[in-house]
């Protein structure tokens, strides 16, 4: 019996547009999603389903190396934005 490749990948999506940034440069939305989702979790909860969507949102439009250095940011307290 063959399995697919396919079958174990995660499904890939964009984030959908957001009138609050018409621009092709998709900065303001990377940052602004991953503002969101921390602020969601911090206000919400670490399982509240619904701060999933900033979470994707951003992980479909942010550098990868963006992430990981706003990620040491936070743990280390050094993180520019208002979480």
């Amino acid at each position: 019996m063959s399995v697919s490749i396919m079958d174990s990948d995660p499904k890939l999506e964009t984030a959908p547009f957001d009138p609050r940034f018409p621009n092709q440069n998709q900065t303001r939305y990377c940052y602004q999603s991953f503002v969101d989702f921390h602020r969601c979790q911090k206000i919400k909860g670490e399982d509240y389903e619904p701060c999933e969507y900033f979470k994707k949102v951003f992980n479909s439009v942010c550098p990868g190396d963006w992430l990981e250095r706003w990620g040491d940011q936070i743990e280390n307290g050094t993180f520019a934005g208002k979480i």
